[in-house]
């Protein structure tokens, strides 16, 4: 919902594209600024502390926001209050997302050689989420206005606080000397196999963070469909990931990581170059669906390629930095659609898929010499 739904309030209050895409990069800059950090607090002092704080901070900010919308004689424009609150939201939510990702490492770790089943499960609770979150967010933005919507998700914060369960302290008894960027760079240069993965991906992300900041945009504005119809297309795309997911544990059963991924590589460089010559609503539901697919399969086997290589007691950090990485593009997208024209946004989204097809071939190609991924 916060990925999704604060463009979307943006684009319906303004109907302005600079500010969608501004809205866009505030919210995701503060997400990398957070995986500088989050990793190693989460290392130091153990997830239930961490998540915990988030997710009550994330409740009580959005909760502000609502309040200040629904007083509309409080002096804060409507614009002004959800784009301070995209920054302000970006942080805590990944900071809570590298919470659960390393007690989901620990799981993975503890499952040996079904670590791609352990990770095809909390990808798939994770993919329901993103089924419903953008179309619930369109529909309480649609019909109940985001006053509403904030509301909702500072309950669903609130419940996820109370719903964890204990946990026990920091679980790789990390120190501070041993937590940080600084060990994950460590870390991930000497796993070559897990960094040529993560380039090939983080070349991917670019044209799918250049879809993400631009399809509010491209719905609402160039094809005059309603919030709730650009959330339903990511909503869509979501349930083809979901089921993509579901195979994609059952195909590595049976022929391995490296097949695979690569067939999710190439499925996914197909969907997005489609997507670029696309010009109608039906043409980007399908297309996306079908892209996001692909890219669920890849993030089955770069989840499964972390949870079997990266050290216990520098899990935290080097998982911060591997999403940090693949995370780059998005707040780049944002400004992007900020200040290109939107009827040259097509033509940027060309170049971005010409770039995944070659990024992801290239890193494929490499893996596969390289021939250290796990059977």
């Amino acid at each position: 919902m916060t990925t999704y739904g604060i463009p979307l309030i943006v684009v319906a209050t303004t109907r302005s594209a600079t500010l969608t895409g501004v809205a866009f990069a505030l919210e995701w800059l503060p997400r990398l600024v957070a995986f500088t950090v989050s990793g190693s607090l989460v290392d130091r002092h153990g997830v239930a502390r961490i998540f915990r704080t988030a997710c009550v901070g994330r409740a009580l900010a959005v909760l502000l926001a609502a309040l200040l919308l629904m007083a509309p004689d409080s002096g804060v424009p409507a614009a002004v209050t959800v784009m301070a609150l995209a920054p302000v939201i970006g942080f805590l939510t990944e900071c809570s997302y590298i919470a659960a990702e390393t007690a989901g490492g620990e799981a993975s770790r503890t499952a040996g050689a079904g670590a791609h089943r352990v990770q095809s499960v909390l990808l798939a609770i994770d993919q329901t989420a993103m089924l419903a979150g953008p179309l619930v967010s369109g529909l309480l933005l649609e019909y109940g206005g985001p006053a509403l919507m904030l509301s909702t998700l500072a309950g669903l914060s609130l419940l996820a606080a109370v719903l964890l369960p204990h946990q026990p302290g920091p679980p790789n008894g990390s120190s501070t000397s041993t937590s940080g960027v600084r060990a994950g760079w460590r870390t991930l240069r000497g796993l070559p196999s897990l960094a040529w993965l993560v380039g090939g991906l983080l070349v991917s992300n670019t044209a799918i963070a250049l879809l993400q900041a631009a399809m509010p945009v491209i719905v609402v504005t160039e094809l005059g469909r309603s919030s709730a119809d650009a959330g339903l297309i990511w909503s869509a795309a979501a349930f083809a990931s979901l089921l993509a997911i579901a195979v994609a544990r059952r195909a590595i059963d049976r022929w391995g990581l490296w097949p695979v991924g690569a067939t999710a590589a190439a499925v996914a460089a197909a969907a997005t170059l489609a997507v670029a010559q696309s010009d109608t609503y039906r043409g980007y539901v399908l297309l996306i669906a079908v892209l996001m697919a692909g890219e669920g399969g890849l993030t089955v086997v770069l989840r499964t390629l972390r949870s079997h290589l990266i050290p216990p007691e520098v899990f935290g950090s080097t998982l911060s930095l591997t999403i940090l990485l693949l995370l780059v593009p998005f707040p780049a997208a944002g400004l992007l659609v900020a200040v290109i024209p939107p009827a040259q946004i097509g033509h940027a989204i060309a170049v971005t898929a010409l770039m995944q097809a070659l990024g992801l071939f290239t890193a494929f190609a490499r893996l596969r010499t390289l021939r250290t991924a796990p059977a």
